[in-house]
């Protein structure tokens, strides 16, 4: 009996809420002074250390890990819209990288060190645990298979032909037929924006999207 050989991709796609928030901030100044530029730098990055080690020290800790960067100070000369080159100016900044865990105990900790001078929010990147991850993505994949076996099995039928048999299974581009990419990992989005407190003193706002985990698998099968 022939066989006809039929070469699909599987994909599969879903959306989890995410776990943890990664906070990436930053403190700088400038002026004509290296030492005052320094000294506001390290005397604003102390008032965020010592606010993260106090939210640190809760329990259940909100914070899962957070790190620091070194001050770097450095110097230019400006130029004006005239062309002229102005006074030395020097710059120092120094980040920070927070993780947590509690989203609600980040959105207070961020509108309080918002209000640190010369604090800024570079981004937050919203993530699942490694665990978490390794298991949807693994589920992921074996959803990816059953849906090359179905698009396979629909290919088949309308060749009206009965069954499909697997006979190579690889990551997307691997089985050489066509230009498959690799298949797409984990996206996490995450919106940030400033709203207007009672007060009138803008306040922070977050809306964490969903991460979505997909997989896809290249398949080949033989259908009769």
């Amino acid at each position: 009996m022939n066989e006809t050989v039929i070469i699909v991709q599987g994909h599969n796609a879903a959306w989890y809420p995410p776990e943890r928030a990664t906070v990436q901030l930053s403190i700088g100044f400038d002026g004509p002074d290296r030492q005052s530029v320094f000294d506001a730098t390290t005397r604003a990055a102390e008032t965020v250390r010592s606010m993260i080690v106090t939210l640190g020290a809760a329990q259940p800790g909100p914070i899962s890990r957070w790190s620091s960067d070194s001050v770097s100070v450095w110097n230019e000369r400006p130029w004006n819209n005239e062309g002229k080159q102005l006074a030395l100016v020097f710059h120092a900044t120094i980040g920070f990288t927070v993780r947590f865990n509690d989203f609600e105990v980040m959105t207070r900790w961020l509108d309080a060190v918002a209000a640190v001078d010369s604090v800024t929010v570079g981004g937050i990147e919203w993530s699942l645990t490694a665990v978490r991850k390794a298991a949807v993505f693994a589920e992921a994949q074996s959803l990816a298979v059953a849906d090359a076996v179905t698009r396979a099995t629909v290919y088949a039928r309308s060749l009206g032909l009965e069954s499909v048999r697997a006979i190579a299974l690889a990551d997307p581009g691997m089985l050489g037929d066509h230009g498959s990419g690799p298949a797409p990992g984990p996206l996490a989005r995450g919106a940030m924006m400033m709203a207007d407190s009672r007060g009138g003193r803008a306040e922070l706002a977050l809306t964490p999207q969903r991460i979505e985990v997909s997989a896809s698998v290249d398949a080949r099968f033989v259908a009769a």
